[in-house]
């Protein structure tokens, strides 16, 4: 009989792919986020435990907030007593609201019957020659700059025969709510009318493009909180109260406040 050739196998050869393979299969889990038993893991909360973590406020904020029950919804008066107190800027600051909305699309127009603080920059398209008071009057060329993205404005307002030229520029003007139109009073023949009434606190307000959400200033807080309190009552009454899920006060350089919408 012959003899049967018996392989010799070495074990440290025999294992190695499945060690290579091992530490393949681990890399990928951990560029996933799946730990070593296989369970998944939710990554959204990972990161946004991650971004938490990441956000620290500044030492004043923290000063300011350390005493806030961020719980509570405070009665409109209670709530800008606490947003003028809370405010650590070292100017006088802004009061700005922050609407949550059940939907977005929602837009209007308002005369505030308190404005103060900074007037809006506004760019008019209209016959040449006129005065604007402290409006810009377009032309062309400013065109051509929108074109090329550039357009620091607050309003834009034209006259009908300007629209076909400010058309070319629609998807510039358009996702930053600045095109020209009809329902908000800024394509009209009576310009300079309209300027007035913006520079006087008109103001428009709109949820943003892609969330339901309105941000608006509202006032400084050197106004009486009478005052205030009836900017805001106007604004909300315009939005709607039953659009409305949520609204918050704040400061420029401080907390926010949550109102409790059974006080207005």
């Amino acid at each position: 009989m012959g003899k049967t050739k018996i392989k010799t196998i070495d074990d440290s050869q025999a294992t190695a792919p499945k060690q290579g393979e091992d530490i393949l299969v681990a890399k990928l889990k951990e560029e996933l986020g799946i730990p070593k038993d296989g369970k998944k893991v939710e990554k959204k909360a990972i990161k946004k435990e991650e971004k938490a973590q990441k956000k620290v406020r500044s030492k004043k904020y923290q000063e300011a907030t350390k005493d806030l029950d961020r719980t509570r919804t405070y009665p409109l008066s209670e709530a800008l007593d606490l947003v003028k107190k809370l405010s650590y800027a070292k100017f006088n600051a802004t009061l700005e609201v922050h609407i949550n909305t059940l939907h977005t699309g929602i837009r209007g127009l308002i005369s505030l019957p308190y404005a103060a603080g900074k007037k809006p920059k506004i760019l008019v398209f209209a016959k040449a020659g006129e005065d604007f008071l402290d409006a810009i009057l377009g032309n062309d060329s400013t065109i051509s700059e929108i074109e090329q993205g550039k357009a620091p404005y607050d309003i834009i307002i034209a006259t009908p025969d300007w629209m076909p030229k400010l058309a070319k520029v629609a998807k510039v003007l358009g996702p930053r709510g600045l095109m020209p139109n009809p329902k908000n009073g800024t394509i009209t023949n009576d310009p300079k009318k309209v300027v007035e009434s913006f520079q006087a606190g008109k103001v428009e307000f709109k949820t943003e493009a892609k969330a339901p959400i309105i941000h608006l200033a509202l006032g400084k807080l050197s106004q009486p909180n009478e005052e205030l309190a009836q900017n805001i009552k106007v604004l909300l009454s315009s939005v709607g109260k039953t659009k409305i899920k949520k609204v918050t006060l704040s400061p420029t350089m401080g907390p926010g406040i949550k109102v409790d919408l059974a006080s207005i």
